[in-house]
């Protein structure tokens, strides 16, 4: 683990951040989102495959990225919190709903923020 366990941003405890590898990800999301598990390993079995025939680690390097963020989402309340908002109004808003881009916007924003915090 890189961090210790600390505090966020609105000054809830959270899980410490897990090194950027496949069993260290795998069991920090095992904590804190078992329920997730099957997406993962379907998205690295898909980024293994692509690796293999493309002669490219880019696909493996993808789904790190893309994991760590996902877990830097799960393991900080704030950002948890900021994207089940925002999901929920993408979800129940109409397209033309001026809150949807803001909602969309919102999302784009916290993934960002998780990737740039594990980067």
């Amino acid at each position: 683990m890189s961090e210790p366990a600390g505090y966020g941003a609105e000054g809830t405890a959270h899980a410490p951040r897990p090194d950027r590898s496949p069993d260290a990800l795998r069991l920090a999301l095992a904590r804190l989102a078992p329920h997730r598990l099957p997406e993962m390993e379907q998205q690295k079995n898909e980024a293994f495959e692509l690796a293999a025939k493309s002669e490219s680690l880019g696909p493996i390097r993808g789904w790190l990225t893309v994991w760590a963020g996902e877990i830097e989402i799960e393991r900080r309340p704030d950002l948890l919190s900021r994207r089940r908002a925002a999901e929920h109004s993408l979800q129940t808003l109409d397209h033309d709903d001026p809150g949807w881009g803001a909602a969309r916007d919102e999302l784009v924003a916290v993934l960002r923020e998780a990737r740039e915090a594990t980067g």
